[in-house]
């Protein structure tokens, strides 16, 4: 195994709740949310894609928000920057 930092594309996983919320969308919902994460997956740095921005700007490191669908939904991920596995972690998605 190789010791350096691994570029993209990055793993994801949903905690349950996340990922019951996104089976529950619908089709064309779920379709522009798969739109979103991929674009996180491929970026260079997912807190540096465009339509992200921090939960809170005091934690600039912290959980980060993604917007989707014409900014009618988000989701709220964390990028584990590790060096084995780096993985984006989406804790909680929201579409209305």
């Amino acid at each position: 195994m190789s010791e350096e930092f691994t570029g993209p594309p990055w793993a994801v996983d949903y905690t349950q709740e996340a990922e019951k919320y996104r089976i529950s969308l619908s089709e064309d919902v779920r379709e522009s949310l798969r739109e979103a994460v991929f674009e996180l997956l491929t970026a260079r740095h997912p807190y540096r894609a465009e339509h992200v921005e921090p939960a809170r700007s005091t934690a600039p490191r912290g959980p980060h928000v993604a917007y989707f669908d014409s900014n009618r939904g988000w989701l709220l991920f964390t990028f584990l920057p590790r060096v084995a596995e780096p993985q984006i972690v989406v804790e909680e998605i929201f579409w209305q």
